[in-house]
């Protein structure tokens, strides 16, 4: 292909796992593939505070990157498809979309104790609108609490020895795997209890309409 192409994605070690994994994808399908990988910060990223039940469906995690599709700075984006907004900007569109590595959700927590298991008024950390509905659902007693950041951060903070925090987690599988972290899954929540979102675990390739 003669040059390198700007792959460009948010700056997590999860999102740059995912962006070199399109890379090899692609390098697959073409061996003369060169790429290099630029990340990017997103407003989603910077802003810690705002629960994602509140921005699902919008550009909270992609705007920045698309900004920088359309302005040239590099040639496609890769997203997880779940961030993707209902609408994309003009002049950009859906490439491709790849397989799920894994559309399960997960519990991770504090002490290896399953839904079933977890103490009465057991606090568990998700920000996802669905997630929480499922949850509360299938147990009422459940405090669903907001948390948000890497997958690092969330687990940092499930591990960590205080009162107010949760006692477990909610993620996704996909994330864990990519990120090799599959040991700490606790359960695999059936999809009876909980159905994932349906982009889960899949990448989507954003590029320009009318560009090579």
């Amino acid at each position: 292909m003669g040059k390198n192409i700007r792959i460009g994605t948010r700056r997590s070690r999860l999102a740059l796992r995912q962006a070199s994994e399109m890379a090899e994808l692609l390098k697959a399908k073409d061996p003369s593939f060169l790429s290099e990988i630029v990340g990017i910060d997103t407003l989603g990223d910077r802003d810690k505070d705002t629960p994602i039940s509140r921005v699902e469906g919008s550009d909270f995690f992609t705007r920045e990157i698309d900004l920088a599709l359309a302005a040239g700075e590099i040639d496609f984006a890769v997203h997880s498809a779940k961030d993707l907004p209902d609408r994309l900007p003009d002049g950009l569109f859906l490439a491709e979309l790849t397989d799920s590595i894994d559309r399960q959700d997960v519990l991770v927590s504090k002490t290896g104790l399953g839904l079933n298991e977890l103490p009465f008024g057991a606090r568990i950390g998700t920000s996802s609108m669905r997630r929480k509905e499922a949850l509360k659902k299938y147990r009422r007693d459940f405090r669903l609490v907001d948390i948000r950041g890497s997958i690092e951060k969330r687990l940092e903070l499930l591990d960590k020895e205080h009162t107010n925090g949760p006692d477990a987690i909610v993620i996704a599988a996909a994330g864990l795997i990519r990120l090799g972290l599959e040991h700490r899954i606790t359960e695999r929540i059936p999809f009876d209890i909980l159905e994932p979102h349906p982009l889960q675990g899949r990448l989507a390739l954003v590029g320009k309409k009318n560009e090579e």
